[in-house]
């Protein structure tokens, strides 16, 4: 079977529209931040200008439709990325991928530089190369962050520094530094990155792109198709060796991963909507509420109405 994707993202698109009646996420374009350039693809700043100049974009829960990369040099707090929180601190490096929830709380103020760009500013210069390489936008389950120890820390914030003064002149092939800058930026980070992760699992192509191709199904699909069989067959596998791939790269079951779509759905749904339970059960597509609920309960230990108590 062959998968033609430019028309299950079409569907998708079509699929998530009508879905919006319900969702009221907010999301975030390049050309929603105040730019100090003309380009319109790639967004580069100091992290306290930047929080000081959109404080009403980026004040609540949000997500975006481009990659985004901070790098802290001072400050503390949390990152919630997708209801899993995460220290802010000197020398912590975050990573989103579009369509990720995010949301900032600082405790102390925070420096740093924050960059972000659209797939194609990177991706049609690197005709060879796509995004999805780098380990930290490889995939959903690896995390979004790395730590740098002082030293690489210095060597990366003089590189975001020349990312950002090219960013705010208009030299000739401005576009071009900037991407050869972000594109050694993320070769420095992926080596730091993978100092703490099995290269193993990294290495191995093969599973890599099925687990990736993997994701981007379950990410279409989720709402109708909850069991492994369909993915394995848009895949051309059998269940039993998606099983093993998924196993062997991430140690969890291809229904762990359908599941785990399932409920980040829910709880964007349960916390970004004023829909009541019902409707976002009726939304992903259970039979019931009473169904939806025990599902919920059983992989998070609380009802869908208690997790809605409890975040708020």
């Amino acid at each position: 079977m062959v998968i033609n994707y430019f028309d299950s993202y079409k569907m998708c698109s079509i699929f998530c529209t009508f879905r919006t009646y319900y969702m009221k996420i907010p999301v975030l374009n390049i050309s929603q931040f105040k730019a100090s350039t003309a380009l319109n693809d790639v967004y580069i700043n100091a992290f306290s200008n930047h929080i000081q100049r959109n404080k009403n974009l980026i004040n609540k829960p949000h997500s975006h439709n481009f990659y985004l990369c901070v790098l802290f040099t001072e400050g503390t707090g949390t990152h919630e990325i997708d209801f899993n929180s995460y220290d802010i601190k000197p020398g912590r490096v975050f990573f989103l991928k579009p369509g990720q929830t995010h949301f900032w709380k600082f405790e102390t103020e925070p420096q740093g530089f924050i960059c972000f760009h659209s797939q194609e500013f990177y991706e049609l210069k690197f005709l060879d190369h796509k995004l999805q390489t780098f380990p930290f936008f490889y995939s959903n389950q690896n995390p979004p962050f790395v730590e740098l120890p002082p030293k690489k820390l210095e060597e990366l914030n003089q590189k975001f520094q020349d990312a950002y003064s090219e960013y705010l002149q208009t030299h000739l092939f401005k576009a071009l530094k900037i991407v050869n800058l972000i594109n050694h930026i993320y070769i420095e980070l992926a080596r730091a990155y993978i100092v703490n992760v099995n290269l193993e699992k990294l290495n191995s192509f093969n599973y890599s792109n099925t687990l990736e191709t993997l994701e981007r199904l379950i990410n279409i699909h989720f709402y109708k198709e909850k069991f492994p069989k369909f993915y394995a067959d848009q895949l051309n596998i059998s269940t039993k060796h998606l099983n093993r791939v998924v196993k062997q790269t991430i140690q969890k079951t291809t229904s762990q991963l359908i599941s785990e779509r399932i409920i980040l759905e829910a709880k964007r749904l349960m916390v970004h909507s004023s829909g009541n339970l019902a409707n976002i059960a009726y939304t992903l597509e259970f039979s019931d509420y009473a169904y939806f609920s025990k599902f919920f309960k059983s992989k998070t230990g609380m009802t869908p109405l208690e997790f809605r108590k409890k975040y708020f």
